[in-house]
């Protein structure tokens, strides 16, 4: 292990958007200030254990990490720079909602090195923002995008989401050509999903069981025209230059996000914070959710017994979930997998194990095998829940 990816989690908001069952909430300034002297703390007994290690990239989630203030921004970096060894063309991210920066706030990220800026701003429609619950309007977006712009950040993404409540095409359509109109380098385009446990599943529980038996719904788009809001955005996205790397993800050429790349190609990372995940030497580990036992282990660090005590949740992967790991996550890039790749994880060839599979799903038109590279055709993609289900060993048995 050469390299990592470091993912840290900052879980502050203004306030918890309905649709959101990401691990953060509203916090006071003591606490905030407290968890970022915890979080110095993991980072320093992290880099004590992947001393020889390279950070390739980093990213800053939450939560709402523009929520927290520069100087405490600043001394995580410093923290990392001091006790991991970061290359110098790492690429380093940070999640920004609108009405949570200003200009003295990215004046201070460039200074800090971070690179890259992740911009949540899921609709232009002010009426679709309302329902998100979302803190901001488009025209506070508008102006956190001519900031970032004026202060040097070249590379800017732009989450948006489709299938909200009584979403159209007109409405989408409106959405994406805002979007498409400042030229960002990178473009999220995620899916609603309503979790279970926020004031989105109160709201449409109906739906959300009308959805799952392919019954019309009230609010929410039923099953084909979500299909349809899909290729809408992978039709736009795509004429205007923006290439689909991944099931939701879509980039200029060069732009592609390398961190969440690191994810599903099951290279090693780490999280730190509370809730991270990491992927260390074939072992995933989870840290404690509550932010209090959080703070409470990492006064109690020391020396180097393990490689994080803060997590409470540990597998060490068989070859076989590495296996279907491989597949079902390098396969949601539309560039997939390699059959030198497989052979070099796992020692023997991919057809050795799955041919069965890739010759069904290859009948089927849903895989294209080509050139020692296997990725899932347009069609695959559509039915990607179907056709990934074959990589794991328990549904073949």
């Amino acid at each position: 292990m050469n390299e990592i990816g470091l993912y840290v989690h900052i879980p502050f908001c203004i306030r918890k958007c309905d649709y959101c069952d990401f691990l953060s909430g509203v916090f006071d300034e003591k606490t905030q200030k407290a968890y970022v002297m915890s979080l110095c703390k993991e980072i320093q007994y992290g880099g004590q254990q992947l001393r020889s290690v390279a950070v390739s990239s980093i990213y800053i989630g939450g939560g709402t990490p523009s929520w927290l203030d520069w100087d405490l921004m600043g001394q995580i970096l410093d923290a990392i720079y001091s006790y991991f060894t970061v290359k110098e063309d790492a690429e380093i991210s940070i999640e920004c909602n609108p009405g949570t920066v200003t200009n003295a706030k990215f004046a201070a990220y460039r200074h800090m090195g971070i690179n890259r800026l992740s911009i949540g701003l899921q609709s232009a429609n002010a009426e679709e923002l309302k329902i998100l619950g979302r803190v901001h309007d488009y025209k506070r977006f508008l102006h956190t995008f001519d900031m970032a712009r004026k202060n040097g950040f070249d590379n800017i993404n732009v989450d948006i989401m489709t299938g909200l409540p009584h979403q159209t095409g007109e409405k989408l359509m409106n959405t994406l050509e805002s979007v498409i109109q400042l030229r960002p380098e990178h473009i999220s385009a995620y899916s609603l999903i309503v979790e279970e446990g926020t004031p989105f599943f109160e709201r449409y529980e109906e739906d959300v069981k009308r959805q799952h038996l392919g019954e019309p719904t009230i609010n929410l788009p039923d099953e084909d025209t979500e299909y349809g809001l899909y290729k809408m955005t992978q039709r736009v996205l795509e004429s205007h230059g923006y290439h689909q790397y991944e099931i939701s993800n879509y980039a200029k050429e060069g732009y592609r996000c390398e961190h969440n790349v690191i994810y599903w190609k099951r290279k090693p990372y780490l999280g730190v914070g509370i809730g991270a995940a990491s992927l260390i030497e074939n072992i995933r580990g989870t840290n404690v959710r509550d932010i209090y036992d959080y703070m409470k282990r990492c006064d109690e660090l020391q020396g180097e017994e393990e490689l994080s005590p803060l997590w409470d949740s540990r597998i060490e992967l068989s070859r076989y979930d590495a296996m279907e790991e491989f597949m079902f996550l390098g396969l949601r890039m539309n560039e997939g997998v390699t059959r030198e790749e497989f052979q070099k994880n796992f020692g023997c060839s991919i057809e050795g194990i799955y041919g069965n599979q890739l010759k069904k799903l290859k009948q089927e038109e849903l895989l294209v095998l080509e050139a020692g590279r296997i990725r899932l055709t347009e069609k695959g993609t559509d039915l990607s829940n179907y056709a990934l289900a074959h990589f794991l060993f328990e549904k073949n048995s």
